[in-house]
């Protein structure tokens, strides 16, 4: 298993944007991470690949079109929240 582990502050610097935006990120419960001890918030390489994921923008044209319509969806769910609001609904 090669799982790595970074503080914040690492994170933040592999990946060139901010340590708050990482925290704040983490602490509303929009990105993975762990908690170690009381509260030290930790994130490791898979986390870090998800966040990507997450905050990936994909060109409007490969967004899924309406069968036979040819109307672009605007909306896009991502991740585990998505996908619970999906099941509630229907």
């Amino acid at each position: 298993m090669e799982i790595e582990f970074f503080e914040p502050a690492e994170a933040a610097a592999l990946m060139r944007c901010t340590e708050s935006w990482l925290r704040d990120g983490a602490t509303s419960g929009r990105f993975p991470h762990a908690c170690w001890g009381k509260g030290k918030i930790i994130f490791t390489s898979e986390h870090i690949l998800e966040i990507a994921k997450l905050s990936e923008i994909l060109p409007a044209s490969s967004a899924s079109t309406f069968a036979g319509s040819g109307t672009v969806t605007k909306e896009r769910l991502i991740g585990t929240r998505s996908k619970a609001r999906l099941a509630t609904a229907g």
